[in-house]
């Protein structure tokens, strides 16, 4: 494993219910960030000047901002709203370890 692997810190055993259209949205969010970032490496390859390059990683970031609040939004108007009306307490803890990591910087 090394520092770019992914490593999985889902609740494998939950899903959550998108649209077709949800879906594809979320998916087109991630193509354009995964081409940022293809970007970033092109311009590392090709020595592009410093100042560029951390323009171009703060446009990912912000499209990777964007992309959590999009979620977050749908999590807490679905799934944490769902379980709580289920008597699911303890998803105030997960959503709270949840929106730590988010705000970390």
């Amino acid at each position: 494993m090394n520092e770019f692997d992914v490593v999985p810190t889902c609740n494998c055993n939950r899903t959550t219910h998108r649209s077709e259209k949800e879906r594809k949205a979320l998916l087109n969010r991630c193509n354009r960030i995964e081409g940022q970032i293809r970007g970033v490496k092109g311009m590392l390859e090709k020595d592009v000047y410093c100042d560029d390059i951390l323009n171009q990683i703060a446009a990912a970031q912000s499209a990777l901002n964007a992309l959590s609040r999009v979620i977050l939004e749908k999590h807490i108007k679905t799934c944490v709203i769902d379980r709580l009306q289920q008597g699911e307490d303890e998803v105030i803890d997960e959503f709270m370890i949840t929106l730590e990591k988010l705000m970390k910087k």
